[in-house]
């Protein structure tokens, strides 16, 4: 990224950058960089440094939606540093990536609509002056990238994906948000169900998969929503046959009538249990590999994004991010 002046400082003051030393993570691990400042024409005295993850987050209100930026870790990396005039000065950092952080990348290529960043805050004389803001591409865990293996090997075509703010029913969250990946189903359901919506929730232990399925209405039905829920630790997701348990459940909501759910503790999804399943109190909601996710979305996200690199469209989305913030804990 370019360097940015810092505006507190006026004309000929420093400039800060922040350099990551990997544009690319996975939930849970531990991102490094440098934040790089180059002093101006005076001495500079910067009270802290500051880093925090933001991401583009979807809210409901009433019969509206909107979107904001969340910042979802704030991360304080330095406090009291001097800056000589002309001279440069270089802050190393490290932090955690929070395990329910959003997928931006499935095989090497950027999910449509999915945005993860790295802001930089000089706080002088007690307000903040926003740096940098630096894209991350944060791709699926092992357990997670096996589900969506299977989503590839399925058939699902990719559709969409957001982040909504809520909270999932009967799932512990440490954010105040999930992501949606929005698939179109495979063809032999075409007709019975319009689309299939997934999401994550992972923490250090434990995956859980939270399925829901949107089925088309019949001559005398509106339809309905079937939602599913699977948990497994990270290793035996990896060793789990989801070509098998998505199927099934696909095959049983296809089957049943009204709202459906089926859970269970993967691998042993064979006797699932029933029971609804729903979003929070605003309404949200072998190691045989085939084609996988990659092949799925690489030629959304081709069609998608086009020529612009996801660093352009991380500007893009939060190049006005006053006013429009949203805090969520982590």
């Amino acid at each position: 990224m370019f360097k940015r002046l810092l505006s507190a400082f006026g004309v000929g003051g420093p400039s800060v950058d922040t350099v990551l030393d990997s544009p690319h993570a996975t939930p849970g691990q531990v991102i490094t960089g440098q934040v790089r400042i180059q002093g101006g024409s005076n001495d500079a005295h910067i009270d802290q440094i500051v880093l925090s993850l933001v991401t583009r987050v979807e809210v409901e209100h009433g019969d509206h939606e909107f979107a904001g930026v969340s910042e979802f870790l704030r991360v304080v990396v330095a406090q009291g540093v001097r800056v000589p005039a002309g001279q440069p000065v270089s802050v190393p950092f490290q932090f955690p990536i929070p395990w329910e952080t959003p997928i931006t990348a499935v095989g090497g290529q950027p999910l449509p609509g999915m945005t993860v960043g790295v802001r930089t805050e000089l706080v002088i004389s007690g307000a903040p002056d926003k740096g940098d803001l630096d894209p991350l591409l944060v791709g699926p865990l092992p357990s997670q990238d096996r589900v969506l293996d299977a989503f590839g090997q399925l058939g699902f075509q990719f559709r969409s994906a957001d982040v909504e703010a809520g909270r999932i029913h009967g799932v512990h969250q440490e954010l105040g948000f999930y992501q949606e990946i929005e698939f179109f189903p495979p063809g032999q359901f075409a007709g019975r169900i319009n689309q299939v919506e997934l999401t994550f929730v992972t923490n250090p232990h434990e995956l859980v998969v939270v399925l829901e399925a949107d089925k088309r209405g019949g001559m005398f039905s509106s339809g309905s929503d079937a939602f599913g829920r699977f948990h497994a630790s990270h290793h035996d997701a990896v060793n789990t046959d989801w070509v098998g348990a998505i199927n099934q459940w696909l095959a049983q909501v296809a089957e049943r009538g009204g709202h459906s759910a089926f859970g269970g503790h993967a691998p042993g999804y064979g006797r699932p249990g029933y029971g609804h399943h729903g979003y929070d109190e605003h309404g949200h909601h072998g190691h045989h590999r085939g084609p996988g996710m990659g092949a799925v979305v690489g030629g959304v996200a081709a069609g998608v994004v086009g020529g612009m690199v996801l660093g352009e469209v991380v500007e893009e989305v939060f190049e006005d991010d006053g006013g429009d913030d949203m805090a969520f804990d982590e």
